[in-house]
């Protein structure tokens, strides 16, 4: 815990981001102590059912390569080239998401890089106590109360700045709402997800191809499947809540028992049933996962907590980008206090640099967390409905061919996000204008033919500026 030391921060939570903030913070000197509400997963195991496999891209890579523990995470992380998109016909094809092996995105599973980071910020001198929730704070008084769950013993801290890292459901993001009047709102998708598991084949290995994230993209609804390094794949399958008027799409609302889901199956993801056996098991004893974004006026309560990832702006996990940009906040974070925050700094002043620190990562970072919250809105559609739609796909070719003529200016929206390092805003910008000359092109075409490339040229070199990070 901080008592005065003004080189001392108490995080909450130890999940991803608050276990990659651990390792940053300590390698740059500071005290750091986390608190964590569950129990240490290399103890007790991890909780299984609503997890959803990660999707590690350049941007988180370069996060963990920061604080040293990139190589530690690759070893564990599987290989996806593209979306491998299964037909209810039961064709497949792989939509690459780069031009070839160097743009591609890893699975990896949130327990296995759990691990890995706590014993990386354990080894970089951090303290973490688990079996510890949040359940008030005086922020006043510098004070705040931990319980124990498993016998409901409380624990009394003090503590000079909180961080908080808890993910969606933030305990501390709720005690600042109550002290500073935050507006916060949170928007429920009309979707959840239950989360299922391919098991390796009878020799171990995978029992479809493994180098890709794959989709079975049925409209309003979908099933998707990522590779585990142990020759598993994490199944989810989203579903609308409650039935569509005049439709009998599945929900949540009607497929209840195992043998309903069974028989969902059977009809709709038929190639993939004969790779789930333990399918009913799963379904009748793993909850069904929330979907939600958060948006949050206010980050930080002056110079005495801030909130960063999920706790400050939770979202759907359509674009692959959560874990990717709770990792970008954490070297934000940690830039921002080796900017504003003097390693010998007065007491009566270090609350005022502290603020001064959150503000500007706050500014920094707060567009960037809307930009992809949007994103992964709109990329929701496109997995579960247009992946396989002919206009989407002469889109994408296109978008290639425009990619290969002007490599400098238009650059795939898929590009930006996910191989670069620019910020999601401007991505999000220049993607608006790039799908504009996309749809204005192809209306009303089935192929290429007769493209005016010249025209396009032109309509490119006025509304693109040339990115520095292309090829």
């Amino acid at each position: 815990m901080d008592t005065g030391d003004t080189r001392a921060l108490t995080l909450i939570g130890a999940g991803l981001a608050g276990s990659l903030l651990a390792i940053l913070l300590s390698q740059r000197g500071w005290k750091v102590t986390v608190y964590e509400r569950r129990g240490d997963p290399r103890v007790k195991g991890y909780e299984r059912g609503r997890s959803i496999n990660l999707a590690l891209a350049e941007r988180g890579r370069l996060a963990l390569r920061a604080a040293g523990v990139e190589d530690a995470v690759m070893a564990q992380a599987v290989m996806m080239r593209g979306r491998m998109i299964h037909g209810l016909d039961g064709t497949l094809q792989l939509q690459r998401y780069g031009r070839d092996d160097s743009e591609v995105i890893w699975s990896v599973h949130r327990a296995d890089l759990n691990v890995t980071l706590l014993e990386a910020a354990e080894r970089a001198g951090a303290t973490i106590h688990f079996h510890r929730r949040l359940h008030t704070v005086d922020f006043d008084a510098g004070t705040a109360r931990l319980i124990d769950d498993r016998d409901d013993q409380p624990q009394d801290i003090r503590f000079g700045t909180l961080i908080g890292s808890d993910g969606a459901g933030s305990a501390l993001r709720a005690e600042m709402v109550r002290r500073g009047g935050f507006e916060e709102v949170t928007e429920f998708l009309d979707h959840s997800y239950k989360e299922l598991t391919i098991p390796p084949g009878p020799d171990g290995g995978f029992l479809i191809e493994p180098n890709a994230l794959h989709i079975w993209p049925r409209g309003r609804y979908m099933c998707i499947a990522l590779p585990n390094d142990e020759g598993t794949f994490t199944v989810t399958l989203f579903l609308p809540n409650l039935p569509a008027p005049d439709s009998d799409d599945p929900s949540f609302a009607s497929v209840r028992s195992g043998a309903e889901v069974r028989a969902l199956f059977a009809r709709d993801f038929p190639d993939a049933l004969a790779l789930i056996p333990d399918l009913e098991r799963d379904w009748e004893h793993h909850p069904p996962g929330l979907l939600g974004t958060l948006y949050l006026d206010r980050w930080h309560l002056d110079g005495r907590a801030v909130l960063l990832g999920d706790a400050a702006h939770a979202m759907v996990p359509f674009h692959g980008q959560g874990m990717n940009c709770a990792f970008e906040d954490c070297v934000a974070l940690a830039e921002a206090l080796d900017r504003h925050v003097p390693v010998t700094v007065p007491p009566g002043l270090a609350r005022r640099a502290l603020e001064r620190a959150f503000a500007a990562f706050q500014a920094e970072r707060k567009p960037n967390a809307a930009a992809i919250q949007a994103m992964a809105l709109d990329n929701y559609i496109e997995m579960r409905d247009r992946v396989d739609d002919a206009d989407f796909l002469l889109q994408r070719e296109l978008e290639r061919a425009l990619q290969r003529r002007h490599p400098q200016r238009f650059v795939p929206h898929y590009t930006m996000v996910t191989f670069m390092h620019i910020p999601y805003a401007q991505a999000l910008a220049r993607s608006q204008v790039q799908h504009a000359i996309l749809v204005e092109a192809t209306t009303g075409r089935r192929d290429l033919d007769g493209i005016d490339w010249d025209t396009l040229a032109r309509t490119i070199e006025q509304q693109l500026p040339e990115l520095e990070q292309a090829r």
